[in-house]
Parts: C-alpha cells; structure tokens; sequence
C-alpha cells in the first residue's frame, strides 16, 4: 500500500506540480487534499503547457484515478472551465472523482473575500480574492454547502435559501451592497450540479479501498508549509493545512496509513502576498531570478517576492511534516550566477538563532545569517545523473542536505519532466 505525500516546504509555488506531474507515472491514483483555486500548479510536458487549479496534476497520466478530496474547496464554474480546457486539448478527464463532501464556493465568498480585503486597508493579507477564505470560514462555522447536496434540488435550495438569508443581512446591513437573489443562484448552481454530477463519488471509501489492495497513492497539496494557518506566517497565511498531516482530514485516509513525504523546494525561496520573508533579495539579482524563472503567479500573475535559500524555515518544515526526503526544484535558474547565498540562521534582537520564531512580529525582526558559495557558470538542463552537475551545483545540494538533515532524493533542473536528476531513490515509488 504505497502512499506519499507531495508538500511544499515554503511559501508555495515551489515546483510541486512539476513534480507530481513526474511521479504521476508511477502511481494509481492522485489526490488534492487541500486548497482552492487560489492554487495554481504549472506543468509542462509532452501534451503542452497547463495551469491546473482544481483538477489533480496527475491527470495526464490516462491510467490514473484522480481525485479532489474533501479537504478541497471548490468554484464549481471554475473546475467545469478547466475540465472542459483539457477536454479540449485532448487530456481525458474520465477517471476524475469529486469528494461529495467538498465545500463549495458560493457567489457571496467571493463578494466577501473582496470587501474585508479592501477593509484591511494599508495592511492587505493580499488573497487572491477567489472567495477560498470565506469558504473555508463559513466550512468551520456549519454554513457552507457541500458539492454533494447539488444533487438533492429540493433539499439544496431550502439550505440555500436559509444561509443566502444570513449572508444577504450581512451584505447589505454590514457593507451597504444588494442583495444577492436566490433563484439567480439556486438555478446557476443546478446547472454546474447536472454537469459535476457524472464526477461526484463516495471518495473515501474508494481511496480506503484502493489502499487495502495495495494500489500507488499520491497525494497532492495546494501552497506550502510556511502558509499553514496554525503554524505559518500568521495571519498572513492560507486558509486550509498545507502539512502533510492534512493529507488524512483532506482525503479521508487515516494517518497511520500514509508512508512517505516528501517535501518540495526551490532552490530559492518565493512568496507571493504578504508577509515577512527574512531572505528576499532586493535589487538586480531578486528581479534576475524573478525574470528568468517567470516567478508570476500561476493564478494571478501576481509578481513573486524572490529570496535565498532559507535553511531556518526549512528545518521548521521538515519538523512539521516529518519529510522522510527532498526535491529541489529550479537549480538551473541560478547558472551564471557566480556566487550564492545561503541562510544559516537568523539575527533576532542581537541574538543568533537557529530556530523559526513562535511570533510573526519576531519574524519581521529577524535579520538573515548568510553563508556564501561558488555558483556554477554553465547550465545544467542536461545534466541527468548527480555526476553530471557542476561540483559547485553538488556542494550547494549538499549544503541544503545538511541544514535539513534531510536526503535530497531528485534535482530538477529545468521546467520540463525529463529534466530531472535522481539522487537518492524513494523507496515506495518504483524508479
């Protein structure tokens, strides 16, 4: 019964679609735990170029199952956009499976997500303003609806009616908006249901069962660690557990049954949005990276805060998800550079540390401890064993190695499938 994780060990946009669109390969099935379409994984591969939100990366692969778990929250318009986009373009989307249990996101989350972002003035968390707060919000508060109940006509617009009551109170006494009308809703949201509906199964109990036969999962997160609300850069974080330990609430798989994690890493580190970011680099050499590795937000196109190598909040990463081993993604955006950076630790109040701070107020004090390496001069696309690597490249993975006192099982050093290096083999995945 294999079964891994595939988590971002930063502030998201770390490469993970790239990476679970190679693994995809070897597994039978491919499931989203968490997110919206706030997140956005690129891949590149022999069908093309694709920005996938919602639908699991693991879609190119015909022979597997994929799966948008329960943990996930759902713009219905949007997932129908992207499967009837890959329907276009020749990618089935015959095996895709839709949690019934999923939250859906409803015209006033997004209304919502912009209005209270707009209140927070000077001080914006910069969401993507895709309702994906709100509706994990109104999940927790008992007052979202679930993908399911689309199926149920009767029984949805009742539910509908009474929430849509609630919120239109808050619309237009709170905000001074119209109200939103119901019939306009309740019918739109039976149109997306007669389409979903074909893709809407008991995920769970085909995920448990596919794990008692022994069939390959690989589970997909949305962001990255240092975006969990509990222990990421609060409140300037996402909505849902990134962590490996979400894979279980967002699948319906219990804990004991995932085996292997493996967490995902630039080379450097990006962030998009707000927030403190002790290694961003301003200047020529941040926007360099920046141009050369088109660090644009997949979902916004939002420009990505470019910095070093962040070796603190990398332990803190592997600490909270317990990798069992990495990958380093976009090793090649660094040739030509003649030296590189590396933080060691953190300057707090005149102190050294080398832990990730409880407080994000503390994080904001926080001044990088810089370690300096030789770059590589050439580029290493068509590097395919770790021999082929510059011995600079091998030093810098090395160094990452030892900081998270964690092996570095694959390089990618370059955007496409094939340009990838192995390292060190994943055990619950055949090589």
């Amino acid at each position: 019964m294999p079964t891994l994780a595939i988590i971002g060990g930063q502030w998201g946009d770390e490469g993970k679609g790239r990476v679970a669109d190679l693994l995809a390969e070897r597994a039978d099935f491919f499931v989203r735990f968490s997110g919206g379409d706030n997140a956005g994984h690129t891949v590149i591969n022999s069908h093309g170029e694709f920005r996938l939100h919602l639908i699991p990366s693991g879609i190119f692969n015909s022979e597997v199952t994929c799966i948008i778990g329960n943990g996930v929250v759902i713009n219905p318009k949007k997932l129908i956009d992207e499967i009837e986009d890959l329907e276009s373009k020749g990618i089935s989307t015959s095996k895709l499976v839709i949690s019934s249990r999923a939250h859906l996101i409803m015209p006033y989350h997004i209304i919502l997500d912009e209005v209270e972002e707009q209140l927070r003035g000077s001080k914006p968390l910069g969401t993507t303003l895709r309702g994906v707060g709100p509706a994990f919000a109104d999940k927790i508060a008992r007052l979202g609806i679930r993908i399911g109940e689309l199926i149920y006509r009767d029984s949805f617009r009742e539910r509908l009616r009474f929430i849509l009551d609630y919120k239109n109170d808050i619309l237009c006494k709170v905000y001074g908006l119209e109200p939103l009308a119901l019939d306009q809703i309740y019918n739109e949201y039976l149109t997306y249901g007669q389409r979903l509906t074909p893709f809407i199964g008991d995920t769970v109990k085909l995920l448990n069962e596919a794990i008692e036969t022994g069939k390959t999962i690989i589970f997909e997160g949305a962001q990255g660690t240092l975006l969990d609300p509990d222990f990421g850069t609060y409140p300037y974080t996402t909505s849902s557990s990134p962590l490996a330990g979400g894979v279980s609430l967002g699948s319906g798989i219990p804990p004991t049954r995932l085996d292997y994690s493996l967490g995902i890493f630039k080379a450097y580190c990006t962030r998009v949005g707000a927030g403190p970011m002790p290694t961003e680099i301003e200047g020529d050499i941040g926007q360099m990276i920046r141009e050369k590795a088109s660090e644009y937000g997949a979902t916004t196109g939002r420009p990505r805060r470019c910095g070093w190598f962040d070796g603190v909040a990398a332990r803190f990463s592997c600490t909270l998800n317990g990798f069992n081993s990495l990958a380093i993604t976009r090793l090649d955006v660094f040739d030509g550079l003649p030296n590189l950076k590396i933080c060691t630790g953190y300057l707090l109040d005149g102190q050294i540390i080398d832990s990730f701070p409880l407080d994000t107020s503390e994080l904001e004090r926080c001044q990088p401890v810089y370690e300096e390496m030789q770059g590589w001069p050439g580029p290493i696309s068509k590097a395919r064993n770790y021999s082929d690597l510059p011995l600079a490249a091998r030093n810098y993975i090395a160094r990452i190695e030892e900081l998270t006192n964690r092996p570095v099982s694959l390089i990618c050093v370059g955007p496409r499938r094939e340009e990838t290096v192995w390292h060190q083999p994943i055990p619950v995945l055949s090589q």
